[in-house]
């Protein structure tokens, strides 16, 4: 899977969107453990949560 860089914050390591060569995106942030938050999401056992900030994903949808 290749992975192209879309939304980032500024400095470094920190919660980023990619875009892959499959047509989907990945989303790399804090994994989510609150156990309510999993179980009211229904998250099955092969998926998690991410937590990011909204102004990365706010910007995407800006296009910067």
């Amino acid at each position: 899977m290749r992975l192209t860089r879309v939304g980032t914050c500024e400095g470094g390591t920190c919660p980023t969107v990619y875009a892959t060569d499959r047509g989907t995106f990945v989303v790399r942030g804090a994994v989510v453990d609150d156990p309510e938050a999993l179980a009211a999401a229904s998250v099955p056992a092969h998926e998690t949560l991410v937590e990011v900030p909204a102004d990365l994903l706010l910007n995407l949808k800006a296009g910067s």
